[in-house]
Formats: C-alpha cells, sequence, structure tokens
C-alpha cells in the first residue's frame, strides 16, 4: 500500500498591507484614523494587516495612486515578506488597478472592493444578496479590460486583434443584462417590502440609525428580548431586522438598520436605498453613538450626511451615546483638574445643546435603560396620539 497523504485544510490567514495618501488638507491624525478603520474591515474580511503605508502628495498619482518610489517600495516589502494582498484606503480607477496589478503581481483590493466583499459575506436574505450582487457587478463593469490583459502577450496579426475586444463586449453585454435581471429582482422585493410594512397597521415605527459598530444590534435585542446576530465587526447586521416591541402598555415596531460608514461607495448606497426605506418611512430616528470610539463626532457627521441624502434627516431623533462603560476621557482644555474631559463633563456639554433629547446609555452593562425606554415611551406616545388622536385602544 502507497502512504497515506494528508492535506491542512484550514483556512489561512490573508496577510495585508495598507496604503494611504495623505493629501495637504488632512491631519495625519485623521489619515490614522481611516486607516485604523481600514485595518478593522480586513480584520472583518479574515485578514491580517502586516504593514501600513503612507505618502504626503498634493493629490493621488493618475496613474499608480501613489509615487513611483513609493510603489517600488511596496513591491520589495510584498516579495521579501510574502504578502497575499494590498489593500488601499480609497477607490481605484481601473487604469489604476490595472497599472497596480501589473507592477506588484498580488492581489490588489480598494476599499469599495472591500466593503463589497465583506457584505457579500454577511448577506443572509434574498433582498441583501440581490443588492450584494448588484452593486459589485456595478463595480466590475468599468474595470472589464482589466481582466483581459492576458491577451496583451499574445502576437498581434490577422485573426488575433478581435477576439479579445469581442470577448469584452461579449462580457459586457451578460453583465448589463444581469444588472437589468437584478434591478427588477429588488424591484418586486420592494413592491413585496412595501405592501408588507402597509400591512403592519396604525403601529408607530422606530428605526435604529448609527455608524457600523456602535451597538445598535445590542440595543434591538436588549428592548425586543429578541437574539439578533451582534458581534464586534464592522457590518455585523447587513439586512434590516424588524420586531414588534412593548414597553408598559404601548406596542411599536422596532427596525435595526445597516450600519453606515465613510467612504462608502455611492453604488452600494444606491443598491441599499431599499433597505434605507424602513428609515424614511419611519416615525422616529434612535441615533445610537459609540462614546467611547475617539472620532465619533466624525461618525455623527457621517451618519447626518447619509440620513440627508435619503432625506430622513429632518425626522424626530433621540441621540443614544452608548458603551459608556468604555469611555476613555479624553486630554482636554478646560477640563477638570488634571486637564481630562470627564463623562459628567462630556454630558454636560452635549446636554446644553438642546436639538435633540440626548441619553447616555451603556447596552451591555444595562446602565441608564429605563431612562431610554421613559424617553422612548414618551415619544412614541406622542406621535401616536398626533396621528390617531381618537384611538380608544391607548391607554391613558
Amino acid at each position: 500500500m502507497g502512504r497515506q497523504k494528508f492535506y491542512d485544510t484550514a483556512i489561512v490567514q490573508e496577510r495585508a498591507i495598507l496604503v494611504g495618501v495623505v493629501t495637504p488638507g488632512e491631519k495625519e491624525a485623521q489619515t490614522k484614523e481611516y486607516l485604523d478603520e481600514l485595518a478593522f474591515l480586513v480584520d472583518t474580511a479574515g485578514g491580517k494587516v502586516e504593514k501600513v503605508f503612507t505618502q504626503k502628495m498634493l493629490k493621488p498619482e493618475r496613474a499608480t495612486f501613489v509615487g513611483t518610489g513609493k510603489l517600488e517600495e511596496i513591491k520589495a516589502y510584498v516579495k521579501s515578506e510574502e504578502i497575499d494582498t494590498v489593500v488601499f484606503d480609497d477607490e481605484l480607477s481601473p487604469s489604476q488597478l490595472r497599472n497596480i496589478d501589473r507592477e506588484l503581481g498580488v492581489k490588489v483590493l480598494d476599499r469599495s472592493n472591500l466593503i463589497l466583499d465583506i457584505f457579500a459575506n454577511r448577506a443572509q436574505t434574498a433582498q441583501a444578496k440581490t443588492q450584494v450582487e448588484l452593486a459589485q457587478l456595478q463595480y466590475v463593469l468599468p474595470r472589464l479590460t482589466g481582466m483581459w490583459t492576458h491577451l496583451e502577450r499574445q502576437k498581434g496579426g490577422i485573426g488575433m486583434r478581435g477576439p479579445g475586444e469581442t470577448q469584452i463586449e461579449s462580457d459586457r453585454r451578460i453583465i448589463l443584462n444581469k444588472i437589468s435581471l437584478l434591478k427588477e429582482r429588488l424591484r418586486n422585493i420592494d413592491r413585496q417590502n412595501e405592501t408588507q410594512r402597509k400591512n403592519r397597521g396604525q403601529l408607530i415605527r422606530v428605526a435604529l440609525v448609527g455608524y457600523t459598530n456602535v451597538g445598535k444590534s445590542t440595543i434591538m435585542n436588549m428592548l425586543s428580548k429578541s437574539e439578533v446576530f451582534a458581534e464586534n465587526k464592522l457590518f455585523a447586521t447587513l439586512d434590516t431586522t424588524v420586531r414588534k416591541v412593548v414597553i408598559e402598555n404601548l406596542p411599536f415596531l422596532l427596525s435595526d438598520t445597516v450600519g453606515f460608514i465613510r467612504k462608502l461607495p455611492h453604488h452600494l448606497v444606491e443598491c441599499f436605498k431599499s433597505t434605507l426605506d424602513e428609515v424614511r418611512e419611519a416615525d422616529l430616528l434612535v441615533h445610537v453613538v459609540d462614546v467611547s470610539h475617539p472620532n465619533f463626532e466624525d461618525q455623527i457627521n457621517t451618519v447626518n450626511e447619509t440620513l440627508k441624502d435619503i432625506g430622513a434627516i429632518d425626522k424626530d431623533m433621540i441621540l443614544v451615546f452608548n458603551k459608556i462603560d468604555a469611555y476613555v476621557s479624553p486630554e482636554v482644555e478646560g477640563g477638570d483638574d488634571d486637564g481630562k474631559l470627564t463623562l459628567e463633563d462630556f454630558k454636560n456639554s452635549w446636554m446644553s445643546h438642546g436639538k435633540v433629547p440626548v441619553l447616555f446609555i451603556s447596552a451591555t452593562q444595562r446602565e441608564n435603560i429605563e431612562e431610554f425606554k421613559t424617553l422612548l415611551y414618551d415619544k412614541i406616545k406622542a406621535a401616536h396620539v398626533a396621528r390617531y388622536p381618537y384611538d380608544s385602544n391607548l391607554l391613558y
């Protein structure tokens, strides 16, 4: 008998490096935060970041995103350390992608492609899968020419010029047809969802919104006593989940939506607009913020910009600062004696804004949850009374 062979079937973690450009209007701390988020995206996708390369430039190089010298430095590191993947923090043009790929000889991804990969992995329902596939095809379409560079190595001459172009055109037609079919499928799903929303009756609708990984699903689980998937990863929730919740005597519908993120690819926002219908049609938004994140104010701005894009910025809103148990006091002028802004200082500064009700909670430690439920109850009751002033089912 021959010797038995054994194969290692364990999934090998891809080793990656990150590349970012620091433009004149951007602070280094801001670039670091963007790249830290990109590293978190790589981690969510199952990779491991080995090194980060940055370059100060007026604007990214048209041909290769970074300068020739920096690309040579990256190439040397990729070769010596046997790196599998190079991830760029901004969206690469088809020509940039092709040039960099040719130079480095390993897998090259940009931020959009990485987010699409995570979305594809997270999608569970038919709607989410259709939306992700549509976004992927729209991303691939302008980059088709880069997939046929193997034809350039063939000799020219009679009979050798047409097939490449024909193949690309053929692929383009197939993709355009597929995009058309997926859009039609999404329209059908939208119609079904619209019917479902109409059939939900008179209940007031509340939507949890916020940056990705701020604790929306944990709050959803706490309020609805259900088991919505929640973990410390970006885009842990991709599909919108709707639950019926009762606080005291008042039932309402609570939806957990996909987390927002800065530099979210435009075609991805377009494809997920139907998912965001829950936000657009909600009576009340609960904007959840991770108060322990050092740049939470940027995240608030990103969420507000996205809400503005989908026409939901003027809705009634509660601002909920979550994760107060993990709050770390930053060094500031005018804080306590040690120069730090305590949680109490921070609360007072935000409470005085007065534009929307503000609350500070810890969903995991269940701190200030009763206050949260009381505020939520008052807001939902007010919305219900405004819409159905003669509803005898509501007890006062």
